[in-house]
């Protein structure tokens, strides 16, 4: 059985915190604190317009000796987004994320954003696969499926 982001998003919920471009990195940061998140998916007019992690904080604030007050969102925000879509699979997920070295993933379905995946989501379906698997296996061969 390979979980889909459908899957993952029915489990966790399909809450999906939004910023706008305009928005300062304090508030950015200040979101992510309350609902207790990585990411935030940035918006302009109900499109996707980009991503902002802690990651993109550390890097492009902090190590650069600028301001979270004076900093728009879209001053550091990574503009490159990739994304997947419901009927994607955990193990496609991984690869994705792995290859271009990213920890979050917006979902869109018929072009609207429908949630967010991590990295911890996707660890999380994978391990939940493989222990299904051996199972599965070490029930057949000690002869249970017989």
């Amino acid at each position: 059985m390979k979980t889909t982001v459908e899957e993952m998003l029915q489990q966790k919920g399909p809450d999906v915190w939004t910023i706008s471009p305009n928005a300062t990195v304090m508030d950015a940061l200040k979101l992510m604190a309350e609902k207790g998140i990585g990411a935030l998916v940035v918006t302009h007019d109900d499109e996707v317009a980009g991503i902002i992690s802690e990651r993109d904080y550390a890097r492009k604030v902090v190590l650069r000796n600028r301001t979270s007050i004076n900093t728009k969102v879209k001053e550091i925000m990574t503009e490159k987004v990739y994304y997947v879509g419901p009927k994607t699979t955990a193990e496609e997920c991984l690869t994705l994320m792995t290859q271009q070295s990213i920890r979050h993933l917006p979902v869109l379905k018929n072009g609207d954003l429908v949630g967010l995946i991590s990295i911890g989501d996707v660890v999380k379906a994978v391990i939940g696969e493989q222990e299904t698997e051996i199972r599965e296996l070490s029930d057949y061969i000690t002869g249970k499926y017989i």
